[in-house]
């Protein structure tokens, strides 16, 4: 797992947060994310292109969508899932950014992470935010 650093693949056409193809879950303190790296390691995932983020990091990138002003409408939900990211950061809760390539890769990187405590997780396809914890 390396410290997490923006790219622009990750971003939207709108400039925003929009990572396809990784799960961003969020675990309450730096111990559980390192939990979470043993465990991936455990279920067999390659950690090597897991990034961490920590709550200044996660606010970052929740920064990114300030002042949007959309003169479109929204279908979408990036604002309200940054806003619940950032509340989660404000608490001190940290990140991992994790490459899934397919359903088969989500399912089994969540499985290994069954018993971490994840506070929120989220799966970025192509034009959709799947909630995968509430």
């Amino acid at each position: 797992m390396h410290a997490f650093h923006l790219e622009r693949r990750m971003m939207s056409m709108l400039g925003g947060f929009y990572p396809t193809g990784h799960l961003f879950i969020m675990v309450p303190s730096h111990q559980h994310a390192g939990r979470a790296e043993a465990l991936l390691i455990q279920g067999g995932c390659d950690c090597a292109e897991v990034s961490l983020l920590t709550p200044q990091d996660v606010q970052d990138v929740v920064h990114l969508f300030d002042g949007h002003d959309l003169l479109l409408p929204s279908v979408g939900t990036e604002e309200d899932t940054a806003r619940h990211f950032a509340e989660l950061a404000l608490r001190g809760h940290h990140a991992l950014l994790v490459p899934a390539r397919n359903a088969q890769a989500v399912q089994r990187v969540m499985e290994a992470l069954g018993d971490v405590g994840i506070s929120c997780a989220v799966y970025y396809r192509r034009l959709v935010i799947e909630d995968l914890v509430v």
